[in-house]
């Protein structure tokens, strides 16, 4: 049951670094960020970076804790 709940915990963390990698490049505007109504709103750039640090925080929880 832990190693369950760790995994789960470490993908959803996973998930959201890559959800907040994505919103990143949107709000800066890159080139490989695909095109979207977030595309150069620095808004989604802010929402992007927490949500990022957010997800490295569960997942390095999850995998120390549970």
């Amino acid at each position: 049951m832990l190693a369950a709940m760790r995994i789960a915990g470490f993908t959803i963390g996973v998930l959201a670094v890559l959800a907040g990698a994505i919103w990143v490049a949107q709000g800066l505007n890159l080139p490989l960020a695909p095109r979207s109504f977030m595309t150069a709103d620095r808004a989604w750039f802010v929402i992007g970076v927490v949500t990022a640090v957010g997800g490295v925080a569960v997942a390095t929880w999850s995998w120390r804790h549970a």
